[in-house]
């Protein structure tokens, strides 16, 4: 039986160079009050080439998430206002892989679930 390919998703945090992570951090789910960056929900981001657009490739921490219109809204206001030169924020929702504790910061985890 063939093996599904390996997602390439989320994007591993040594390779958080571009500001716009820190960025996104201030985004603040409003449920656990931590950012999203630290709670392991945005996987990926690309500049365009004429650095004028974004697309980020995040998931939500369930499929029913009843805040997610307010992250998603917080999240392209966050990068059209930080970030001049962007005219689009294209946001893509994936679920594979899907949200697990274990994408969260590690100290984060610690000091939410003491492991």
């Amino acid at each position: 039986m063939p093996q599904k390919p390996k997602s390439p998703f989320p994007r591993p945090r040594d390779r958080y160079t571009e500001p716009q992570w820190q960025q996104l951090n201030k985004v603040i789910d409003p449920e656990l009050g931590i950012g999203i960056i630290d709670l392991g929900l945005v996987y990926d981001m690309k500049i365009g080439k004429k650095n004028d657009n974004i697309k980020i490739t995040m998931t939500l921490t369930s499929p029913g998430c009843p805040v997610a219109p307010m992250i998603l809204q917080d999240v392209e206001t966050t990068m059209l206002l930080h970030n001049p030169t962007f005219k689009k924020v294209q946001i893509e929702i994936v679920w594979d892989p899907p949200w697990t504790h274990e994408k969260m910061n590690e100290d984060i985890r610690e000091m939410l679930m003491g492991f």
